[in-house]
């Protein structure tokens, strides 16, 4: 322990790497030797690597962020030596001391840039009447070219589904580039899902066909907008790619951090970040995003307790969030949310889907359950029942049978039950953290 309270596991400073590559350099660096003049207080962390050139390395973290300085030429965040100084920390080879000018610099320029940035975002838009103007034409752009995107569906339904897998990707990509130019990020994407499931192997047509049919639904309903519920169309807005600013009540919590990962889109890198809240049992979707390379903006060591505040967008179920404030540092670990049987599960999305019918899986924990393996492949299935035919069972997705992390999750049950929160939704289930019964406050990250 440490004047900046709780030190941080392993676990958790790797999961902050940007690649595996950045998490192997890391853990190179996480030992004494190649450090000098290492040290923490007030929730930085601060020390001198040693690198190829005389002048050692200059790195400092913010863990409240956490946010990271070093003035090493990686554009990767954070870099290996912000790693390995934290595994250094984590090991607790950074001891209390006082902060050196040249951290203490970065530091006080970063505590006044985080009020400022938030005051501007408080000021909403100059002018509303220009916001209105480019809102509409927008909408416009939007509304052209959902209704080329209808044609296009009507021509392949036409000649039938066959010609789908004839006519190969080029043709998907032209029409999602189109839906990228009318402004519709949300459409774009679900053309780029159309157009890889003639390969996707055995059965494709009829998959094709659903996402089809989902795809329409979500045109007519943005051409129909006007004339539904209001949280529909918030919804509708939302998967089209008009996102509104969050407007929820604000919402302060002891959050809990189920699990980070990042997806790549061309040159944009998503990071999706899951929380719960221990009092309000809520559980909130940070998304950051980065471009050119950069790593988005938020990360937190997975299984971490966070005292934040946050604030939730409309649609989508209510899940995804803004963190608007975080108060004092992150606490080492937390309890897993208190979850259910796997019929549970499966009725929680289907509920969801009332009021979001293009929700892909929804955030579930699933507790006393157990990986098996089954005649197509992996399963979570309950433990508790009297018998094998009486339990039931959802199966994991393709992507997460194809991960280390299943391997991961094996290995932690041993053939037991444990606790696993994931995303449960048509194609199955992806367990994203786990937690075994011999050590319920350590969340074992699974991607």
């Amino acid at each position: 322990m440490n004047e900046q309270g709780a030190l941080w596991t392993v676990d958790q400073v790797l999961a902050l790497a940007p690649d595996d590559a950045s998490r192997r350099a890391g853990s190179k660096l996480g030992s004494a030797g190649p450090w000098s003049g290492a040290g923490s207080a007030g929730g930085a962390v601060w020390g001198l690597c040693k690198g190829s050139g005389r002048t050692p390395y200059r790195t400092v973290v913010d863990t409240t962020g956490p946010a990271y300085r070093c003035s090493c030429p990686s554009r990767k965040f954070p870099c290996k030596h912000a790693l390995g100084l934290l595994l250094l920390w984590a090991g607790g080879g950074a001891p209390a001391a006082g902060v050196p000018d040249w951290a203490e610099e970065w530091l006080a320029a970063r505590r006044e840039r985080t009020p400022a940035a938030g005051a501007a975002a408080e000021a909403g838009p100059a002018d509303p009447e220009a916001a209105r103007r480019r809102a509409e034409r927008r909408a416009a752009r939007v509304t052209a070219g959902a209704q080329e995107l209808e044609q296009r569906l009507a021509d392949l339904l036409r000649g039938g589904l066959a010609a789908a897998e004839q006519s190969g990707y080029g043709l998907w990509e032209e029409t999602a580039a189109r839906m990228v130019d009318a402004q519709a990020p949300g459409l774009a994407g679900r053309v780029r899902e159309l157009g890889a499931i003639p390969g996707s192997g055995p059965g494709w047509p009829v998959r094709l066909l659903e996402e089809c049919a989902l795809t329409h639904l979500l045109d007519r309903a943005w051409l129909s907008a006007n004339r539904l519920p209001a949280p529909l169309a918030a919804t509708v807005r939302t998967r089209v790619g008009l996102t509104a600013p969050p407007e929820g009540p604000v919402l302060r919590d002891r959050w809990l951090v189920l699990a980070q990962y990042d997806s790549a889109d061309g040159k944009l890198t998503t990071r999706r970040i899951w929380l719960h809240g221990e009092s309000g049992g809520r559980t909130a979707l940070l998304l950051s995003f980065g471009a050119g390379g950069r790593a988005p903006q938020h990360a937190f060591p997975v299984g971490a307790v966070l005292d934040a505040a946050l604030r939730p967008y409309e649609g989508g179920g209510g899940l995804r969030a803004e963190l608007v404030e975080q108060f004092g540092v992150a606490a080492p670990a937390g309890a897993p949310p208190a979850g259910g049987t796997v019929g549970a599960a499966l009725t929680a999305y289907g509920r969801a889907l009332r009021d979001d019918p293009w929700l892909d899986a929804w955030p579930v924990t699933l507790t006393e359950v157990a990986p098996a393996r089954a005649e197509y492949g992996w399963q979570l299935a309950d433990a508790g029942g009297a018998g094998g035919d009486e339990r039931e069972a959802v199966p994991l997705t393709r992507a997460a049978q194809a991960r280390p992390g299943l391997w991961r999750l094996v290995a932690l049950s041993g053939g037991g039950p444990l606790t696993v929160f994931g995303e449960c939704g048509h194609q199955g289930f992806t367990p994203l953290a786990a937690w075994s019964p011999e050590a319920p406050g350590e969340t074992v990250p699974l991607v």
